[in-house]
């Protein structure tokens, strides 16, 4: 688990890397959950392939009051490339200052766990097809934060209350978004 486990975050203004629109964390204005996810490099295989149901179900998410806002730990023009069509807030972190204000790390486990071969697998797979159609870019070879990121993902309440968390202990560990709708349905019930 991560170094700092925050049970509430300050308010910050991110910059989406698409558009450069402001990305409000926590929501306070709208009210709007935010499901922040922390993922690993530009073009990570096992990163896309996930946030690709992301996509399927943006509007499924949206409808249950919740905003997407994903950090990589690469640089804006590296990240342009692979995220040109989420719909949702993409944040470029090179220098991991949200990382380690979450407590988000790196390790080398991230690719050694037998739970994670897998999913690099099918990932790997995936993105080769993908590259090949002409509807992916190769991730670099030496991505900015290295290959080694742990994902890890945070609901926050519009105060900035972290109503839930959960650091990945390899590659493909993070929230399903059925796992993401529950947390937020169970938040609703809570509330009402």
């Amino acid at each position: 688990m991560g170094s700092a486990v925050p049970t509430r975050t300050r308010t910050r203004t991110l910059t989406a890397v698409l558009d450069g629109a402001p990305v409000a964390v926590p929501d306070s204005e709208s009210g709007r959950l935010v499901h922040l996810q922390f993922r690993r490099f530009a073009g990570c295989p096992v990163c896309h392939l996930h946030l690709r149901s992301v996509v399927r179900r943006h509007a499924e998410i949206e409808a249950a009051g919740i905003r997407e806002v994903v950090v990589f730990h690469s640089s804006a023009e590296e990240l342009r490339a692979h995220v040109a069509d989420f719909p949702f807030a993409v944040v470029a972190d090179p220098d991991k200052r949200l990382y380690v204000d979450f407590g988000v790390e790196s390790s080398y486990r991230s690719l050694l766990s037998p739970r994670a071969w897998w999913p690099v697998l099918r990932a790997l797979a995936h993105t080769t097809a993908e590259m090949l159609r002409g509807r992916a870019k190769a991730p670099s070879f030496f991505p900015d934060g290295g290959r080694y990121g742990l994902p890890a993902d945070f609901l926050i309440g519009p105060d900035g209350t972290v109503l839930a968390r959960s650091y990945g202990e390899h590659v493909d560990d993070q929230w399903p978004v059925e796992k993401l709708l529950t947390l937020a349905e169970e938040v609703r019930r809570v509330r009402a």
